[in-house]
């Protein structure tokens, strides 16, 4: 196997409890050569225990992803976005860790079923597992619109889709999202269900559209990925990047606007829930 396959199916940590663990681990590495107390040792393993434990029992005793979608899994662990990118295929550099994953796509597949959606927008879609986890919850007669600006990954995840019958509810929209967005709105779209995964720097226009317009329907459900990213939300300001900044004004708009109310899960990397009011 060579070593850039193998960094690609490795994933580096990016959710606050993964980036813990990895301090916690480098903790423990260094109380073992510093000689430090059985008492304070002892104390930190239990530490590294406790949040080194909690994804890999989730995993375990959450439902199995289907076939389909672990294929679909696999094949963005083993595709070379770096590459990619540098030879001009993508847009914009991607890397697998942009995946929602096993516990995620069963979470949104529970609020799909739990909220009788049959519309649903999801914009930002990568390789498309979020949007195949939730078509596999809808109804016969539903169907998912699908915002991607990227050609590339948008033609990879159509592939996958085709190995599910559910991937015929998915129609992928190739521009960048607002644009799409505006489309669907003055072509009168509504949605039960909107997730959204995409620009960060743009989650607070998405928002507003979404609530401005008649896109969103009048008992609909936002959902809003990555909005405890890496932890930088509740970190200083000089701890942040450009997309932690934007997260952390995003999540203070949402929880500021008398339209709505919202509650964030601490879920991989943060999932809000967002219902008018």
């Amino acid at each position: 196997m060579t070593e850039t396959l193998v960094k690609s199916i490795t994933p580096r940590p990016v959710t606050p409890l993964g980036i813990l663990v990895e301090e916690l681990e480098t903790t423990l590495k260094i109380a073992k050569q510093e000689n430090v107390s059985d008492e304070l040792a002892a104390s930190l393993q239990k530490v590294y225990d406790l949040a080194s434990g909690i994804d890999p029992y989730l995993d375990k005793h959450t439902t199995n992803e289907s076939p389909a979608l672990a294929v679909l899994a696999q094949k963005t662990a083993s595709e070379d976005w770096s590459q990619r990118f540098d030879d001009g295929e993508t847009v914009r550099q991607l890397e697998q860790e942009m995946l929602s994953g096993h516990i995620e796509g069963q979470t949104l597949k529970m609020f799909v079923s739990m909220t009788k959606a049959k519309r649903i927008l999801e914009i930002g879609m990568f390789t498309g597992y979020s949007a195949l986890a939730m078509a596999e919850a809808l109804p016969a007669d539903g169907d998912i619109i699908a915002c991607e600006v990227d050609d590339y990954v948008a033609e990879f995840a159509k592939n996958c889709f085709q190995t599910s019958l559910h991937g015929r509810k998915i129609t992928v929209k190739i521009a960048p999202a607002l644009q799409t967005l505006q489309e669907l709105a003055n072509a009168g779209e509504t949605f039960d269900l909107v997730f959204i995964d995409a620009d960060k720097k743009e989650y607070v226009d998405y928002f507003n559209l979404l609530l401005n317009t008649g896109l969103l329907a009048e008992n609909g459900f936002i959902f809003v990925d990555n909005t405890l990213l890496q932890g930088q939300p509740y970190l200083v300001p000089a701890k942040r990047t450009a997309n932690g900044e934007a997260i952390a004004q995003f999540n203070q708009i949402v929880a500021a606007d008398p339209r709505v109310e919202q509650v964030i899960l601490p879920l991989r990397d943060g999932l809000t829930i967002i219902k008018r009011k």
